[in-house]
């Protein structure tokens, strides 16, 4: 049994001599890392305790909860530790977003020019993760914009352009609908997504915003 671990818990945390440790935030629906900070051991009880993410400022050596003043909140599904016992992970349900300039991840400028990877392919990502795959590549799209990339055109021409985009899809699945046959209406419904994950990004919200929603609803 290693140090770190107890007889029968959890392992004990590694934090280091100022008392802190650093989490890591994620995003749990889509897998995107939205931020990183420091928690001690109040941070990590109170967002325990609350559900809601907790930190501690090292600039202003205060506690502070995440979205106390943006209302941008994030909802801690789990917590996680790594094998050294020294950084935590927060998969979360992020309420906006989490940088303060408005981006949401705090990861939105690169280093260097590369271009973005390629899109995973149906066959690597699986069908029950289509969805939350296509929303990481509009993220994407949103954070590192290429001229080449009608997800990232569509997001800067504005909100307006995209509602508009998702009022003619909504029509088109109509219209297939009505007499054009079933594979037309799955291609009509699967640009009908697109458009409506595309509107969720630009309004800064998450497929786990819908999820939490029609969770309630079947209550």
């Amino acid at each position: 049994m290693s140090a770190e671990q107890t007889a029968n818990g959890p392992p004990v945390l590694r934090f280091d001599e100022q008392g802190l440790l650093p989490a890591v935030v994620q995003d749990q629906a889509t897998g995107q890392v939205l931020m990183v900070a420091w928690m001690n051991e109040e941070a990590l009880q109170r967002t325990q305790e609350t559900g809601q993410a907790h930190f501690w400022s090292r600039s202003r050596q205060k506690l502070w909860r995440k979205g106390a003043t943006s209302g941008n909140v994030m909802n801690v599904r789990e917590v996680r530790v790594d094998c050294d016992a020294d950084t935590l992970l927060l998969r979360v349900d992020p309420a906006g977003p989490a940088c303060h300039t408005g981006e949401q991840s705090c990861f939105y400028r690169q280093l260097s020019a590369a271009a973005p990877a390629p899109p995973l392919t149906q066959q690597e990502m699986g069908e029950e993760a289509i969805l939350p795959a296509l929303f990481a590549t509009i993220l994407q799209r949103q954070a590192c914009p290429h001229s080449d990339s009608y997800t990232a055109r569509l997001l800067s021409a504005g909100e307006d352009e995209v509602l508009k985009k998702v009022g003619e899809e909504a029509m088109e699945v109509i219209l297939a609908a009505k007499g054009q046959g079933d594979e037309r209406l799955v291609s009509e419904v699967a640009d009908l997504f697109y458009h409506l994950l595309v509107l969720l990004a630009a309004r800064g919200l998450t497929l786990a915003n819908v999820e939490v929603e029609l969770a309630r609803r079947r209550r």
